[in-house]
């Protein structure tokens, strides 16, 4: 089924004698059976559903880690100074909150800095290296969400007899940098099976092991909402732990535990129970506008500090940046010639040459998303030229900007598959982008949407929904399923706050309230606006929850015209 956004889509196929076995076996109903199965869960996975799981540090037998609690043991033992590096993304500064408030309750002698993505550029550069040495003389540095591919900055260290930690999930190839211990599940070794963990989860497990070793009293476990901050903010799969560290966090998350974190939900107006997509769309957003519009030092300031007006100040201001940050997003996506897109060949690749440095990353998410396609988005930034890139799950896009820097093709970059970031010359860009498209297989473009089923309007109500919310939390690799419902109007349509549609799905006398978060120059929202015709929706189910209601609510992804 071709839809008016070009996209193919296609149900789900299933073993029906399978998912009844998996029906039966587990007491799901049958939707619930198709997603296991198709999600190919885990037993643990199947039996999180309706239990709650314990699970234990997987790390506590890996070499890595152990020799990384070594070294910092020997540290604080001969009372070093220790400087920790973090990546100026969610990621990268909830790794060095995570670590530096551990430090500090156990009196170690440390100081934090997190790069200015406008001043610094982008990871453990030499140069950034060098400077900060000279400022804090220390004897072990830790790099966080950083440093897989700081070589010359781990030499320059060890020349100056330094030590160094990485820890990072960013892709890595051999020869490795020379650090003291290298932690990174993408490296080959015991570990890479958790190559979907992000480095604040990598950061926080470190720590847990060093506390169990050397038997230290420190409620760690406190701290595991900003991992699973980090996690959700950095696309990480919802699956197997990660799934199990959503689940916990949701059901046991105590706002007052967290003074940072009940002021940050208070401007935020959140009052109900947190849910991913908090984390996801108001709370990930807001923390990240600090390093996209100006420095993300403040964001470590605000978990590590007690002073409740400091933390209002640094609220307040970040609060506003982010309010700036999606005040340029609208201004460059409501530039966009979306038709531009429509044929690209190859990955999507959007060049112009003054976009604000710290809004491409977002840009090139909200291009992908629309067109299920990976998409760079480029501009200039003094004499070179500056990209990021977000992907989709089938092309990792780390590794191609990964093995374009070994060709001389880029001055700089790294990532993950769903992420990465890269500096150039501007006499390289068509080259740069020749080389990306002959590693992009057309057949990936082409591949088919899928969705889960196709059912009646009538069939949603509250039961129904909650039985697709315990296949939850959703996320990445584990994303919220998407049904078909066929033959439906849309009614009450209007264009709130210039951002996105409401209006209600309809059939004979059944209504569901509905929203459409495509851009309002899409296709999607063109259809739905402006045409009386009946359609064929592809949308997701959610309970929407207020003052102890819950109410259903529909999200329209994409639509097929009928005649």
């Amino acid at each position: 089924m071709i839809s008016i956004s070009g996209k193919n889509w296609e149900e789900i196929k299933t073993n029906h004698r399978l998912v009844e076995k998996i029906k039966v076996e587990n007491n799901l109903n049958e939707i619930q059976s198709k997603l296991v199965l198709s999600r190919n869960y885990s037993k643990e996975e199947i039996y999180l559903i309706k239990n709650h799981i314990e699970f234990n540090n997987p790390f506590q037998k890996k070499k890595d880690f152990l020799s990384a609690c070594e070294l910092l043991k020997k540290n604080i033992k001969k009372k070093s100074k220790i400087l920790i590096v973090g990546d100026y993304d969610v990621d990268g500064c909830m790794s060095t909150i995570l670590l530096v408030n551990f430090l500090k309750k156990i009196k170690s002698d440390i100081n934090y800095y997190i790069p200015d993505r406008f001043k610094d550029g982008y990871g453990a550069s030499k140069k950034l290296i060098t400077t900060l040495t000279k400022q804090h003389n220390p004897n072990l540095i830790i790099l966080l969400d950083c440093g897989s591919n700081s070589f010359e900055a781990i030499d320059y260290l060890k020349e100056k007899k330094i030590q160094t930690l990485i820890i990072d999930h960013h892709n890595t190839t051999e020869p490795y940098p020379q650090s003291d211990v290298f932690i990174n599940p993408q490296k080959k070794n015991d570990y890479n099976k958790y190559n979907y963990l992000c480095t604040s989860y990598l950061t926080y497990l470190f720590i847990d092991l060093f506390i169990k070793i050397n038997k230290l009293n420190y409620p760690i476990k406190d701290q595991l909402i900003l991992v699973l901050v980090a996690t959700v903010a950095d696309v990480m799969p919802i699956r197997d732990i990660n799934k199990f560290l959503a689940k916990k966090v949701l059901n046991d998350f105590d706002v007052n535990k967290n003074m940072s974190l009940k002021y940050l939900l208070k401007i935020l107006n959140i009052k109900r129970k947190l849910e991913l997509h908090d984390i996801a769309f108001k709370i990930a957003p807001l923390i990240n506008a600090a390093g996209r519009i100006a420095n993300a030092n403040q964001i470590v300031k605000l978990f590590t500090i007690n002073s409740g007006d400091q933390i209002k100040n640094i609220l307040e201001n970040i609060f506003n940046l982010n309010e700036k940050r999606k005040f340029i997003e609208k201004q460059i996506l409501d530039d966009l010639d979306y038709k531009n897109f429509y044929n690209e060949e190859g990955i999507i690749v959007f060049y112009k040459p003054n976009l604000h440095e710290g809004i491409i990353g977002i840009i090139a998410s909200r291009i992908k998303e629309y067109f299920n396609k990976p998409c760079l988005v480029l501009t200039n930034s003094k004499n070179i030229i500056k990209g990021s890139a977000r992907s989709t799950s089938n092309f990792n896009i780390g590794k191609i900007i990964e093995k374009s820097l070994k060709l001389g093709l880029i001055i700089n970059g790294g990532g993950h598959n769903l992420a990465a970031g890269v500096s150039l010359e501007k006499n390289k860009l068509n080259l740069f982008k020749k080389y990306i498209d002959k590693n992009y297989d057309n057949k990936i473009n082409k591949s088919k949407n899928i969705f889960t089923s196709t059912i009646l309007l009538d069939a949603i109500n509250i039961n129904f929904a909650n039985s697709i919310e315990s296949i939850g939390p959703f996320g990445n690799k584990n994303t919220r399923p998407i049904f078909l419902i066929q033959n439906v109007k849309f009614a009450k349509r209007i264009i709130n706050n210039k951002n996105y549609i409401e209006c209600f799905v309809k059939k004979g006398t059944k209504m569901i309230r509905s929203v459409s978060f495509h851009h309002i120059k899409s296709k999607i929202n063109y259809e739905i606006l402006n045409s009386n015709n009946n359609f064929d929706v592809f949308i997701k189910i959610k309970i929407n929850k207020w003052n102890n209601k819950s109410t259903i609510g529909l999200e329209i992804i994409d639509l097929i015209k009928k005649n």
